[in-house]
């Protein structure tokens, strides 16, 4: 997929910013204003793709904007940094700060028309943890608002809660809840009974609400559900608009040092985030909602520029 932003016939890509993740991959070429001229797009993910593909996927999609005898820089986040991925780019420990963040990990390419840098993750050695990709969309809101203090919420697959002070990320907690929503309610017992795809906001209230007043239940709550189909008839839509509530009001359960007394910012796109949102509103946590993809690309504009200073 290509999608033209800004382009005009007298610009010229400066650099390219990536966001390489495990299912799909993002480009956008940038001109000199740090405006971006295209917006590309493929299912070329990291999860996908052998080591030695990952340059010629690249060079596919810049391939219009690359001259002989010029060098456009490329700074890349996200899981083509993992060690399954282009290139290892490693981990920053916390506290990470604005320094640290400049860091990046320069990649050999065959094609001496790209220059590439990949950002790297950051990694907490107690509790462990790590986070690839995210960081980016932070330094993204920091770059935007250098005097953010409070938690950052990065609702996905796997979701991070990061704690900033100072423009620095302190300490950060990732919760599976996504992966443990697709994974119950298509390859359990529960799958039988989740096939709508309609939506309950009642249900998924409800949810959040039962299992923040009792966190040791959340089995045999969520076993009742496949009970509320086969005893009750309670629709699908209800019950899996349940299901949802449920682990996401146990995430907010786990994570409630982050959230209690404190401005939250959800960044997401925006069913994901006003879902957080809404179960945020049940315990009157302060949250505001901020775009992604914005943040992003925030984020890789703020590396660009570091690199060109360094």
């Amino acid at each position: 997929m290509r999608n033209t932003v800004n382009a005009t016939a007298e610009q010229a890509p400066v650099w390219a910013g990536v966001d390489w993740g495990t299912s799909n991959l993002r480009v956008w070429v940038m001109g000199a204003d740090d405006k971006p001229l295209h917006s590309l797009g493929s299912s070329a993910g990291m999860g996908s793709l052998q080591p030695d593909q990952f340059e010629p996927t690249l060079i596919a999609l810049l391939e219009p904007w690359l001259q002989a005898g010029q060098t456009l820089p490329v700074i890349c986040c996200g899981m083509v940094g993992a060690r399954q991925g282009w290139s290892d780019a490693g981990y920053l420990a916390t506290p990470v700060d604005a320094n640290s963040r400049s860091q990046a990990h320069a990649v050999s390419t065959h094609d001496d028309r790209i220059s590439v840098a990949i950002l790297p993750g950051v990694k907490q050695a107690s509790p462990a943890d790590v986070m690839r990709g995210e960081e980016t969309q932070i330094a993204g809101l920091l770059h935007q608002t250098p005097t953010f203090n409070g938690t950052v919420c990065l609702p996905g697959t796997h979701t991070k809660w990061a704690q900033l002070e100072e423009a620095c990320i302190t300490r950060f907690q990732t919760c599976m809840s996504g992966e443990m929503f697709a994974l119950l309610s298509t390859q359990s017992v529960l799958r039988h009974s989740m096939q709508d795809t309609q939506w309950s906001d009642n249900a998924f209230n409800q949810g959040v609400s039962d299992i923040l007043a009792a966190p040791e239940s959340l089995s045999s709550q969520l076993f009742a559900l496949r009970a509320e189909n086969l005893i009750n008839d309670v629709p699908g839509y209800e019950l899996k608009s349940r299901l949802s509530g449920l682990l996401l009001g146990a995430e907010l359960a786990a994570t409630k040092a982050y959230w209690q007394d404190k401005h939250v910012t959800i960044v997401g796109d925006n069913r994901l985030a006003g879902l957080y949102a809404q179960a945020l509103s049940q315990v009157e946590a302060r949250v505001a909602v901020a775009d992604g993809d914005s943040l992003t690309l925030a984020g890789l504009i703020a590396a660009y520029h570091t690199q060109q200073e360094s």
